[in-house]
């Protein structure tokens, strides 16, 4: 398996595999996070900073062609800076993101150590999965309730099985990126065939880095009568709860 992105001459060239649901010519919401996660922590702080939460806001839909990164420092500080980066196709901007780093500093205070609400996958992947995104071939899923093709609320593990540069080792922001844009679709309330409910924006906020390649979450999805709603996730590891993640909805009739 390939890359996410091959970064060649300054642009992030996608792969096959960062397709997206709702249209064969547009990108999947993970794989344009994980980029973003990317820009931004190549944004030098001047002292250790970690990001404790990445806003995406995805202003169109991302295409599959090359796309060029910046990002800087719009708010400089010494005990928190907020970082700032754009993605574009060409001169149009697809995508934003802006993430708030505080900075680090070892206390002995209690950390949360209450465990995953699931034990961590092991064997083989299952091969009974319906993809309905070619990114899904880039993550190991696996359920530990619901599933791909049931509605309702979804507890699972996802395992980033490719770099998202090629060349790169994912860092842990960037597979908790990656894996938070799942929320909706696999806890979607509404059948795919029938509607769309597609996440405009996607927030993940973190209390610690996590830890190791899985990342789980417990997520669902509300909506309400009015063609808008809200999926929402626990985000844990093999020790137990890291974050959240948030993302809005625009739900329409196919």
């Amino acid at each position: 398996m390939s890359a996410l992105y091959t970064e060649k001459a300054g642009y992030f060239l996608p792969g096959p595999l960062t397709e997206g649901p709702w249209q064969p010519d547009a990108q999947h919401g993970g794989p344009v996070a994980a980029l973003l996660a990317r820009s931004v922590e190549n944004v030098p702080s001047g002292t250790a900073m970690q990001v404790v939460r990445l806003t995406v806001e995805l202003m169109r839909p991302v295409p599959l062609s090359p796309l060029s990164a910046e990002a800087g420092l719009i708010r400089p500080g010494r005990r928190v800076q907020l970082v700032e980066a754009v993605l574009r196709a060409g001169d149009t901007e697809v995508a934003r993101a802006r993430a708030l780093r505080i900075r680090v500093a070892r206390l002995e205070v209690p950390v949360d150590r209450s465990g995953p609400p699931v034990p961590l996958p092991s064997g083989p992947a299952p091969e009974n999965l319906t993809p309905r995104t070619a990114f899904v071939n880039a993550v190991d899923l696996r359920f530990a309730r619901g599933s791909w093709d049931e509605t309702g609320p979804v507890t699972m593990w996802t395992r980033l099985l490719v770099p998202v540069v090629e060349g790169e080792e994912p860092s842990p922001l960037q597979r908790a990126a990656a894996a938070a844009d799942f929320g909706n679709g696999v806890s979607r309330v509404l059948d795919f065939e029938n509607h769309t409910f597609i996440n405009p924006d996607l927030t993940v906020a973190l209390a610690r880095v996590p830890e190791g390649e899985w990342i789980g979450f417990d997520a669902v999805t509300r909506l309400s009568s009015e063609g808008y709603g809200q999926a929402e996730a626990q985000i844990f590891d093999a020790a137990g709860p890291v974050g959240r993640s948030v993302q809005s909805l625009i739900v329409s009739a196919r």
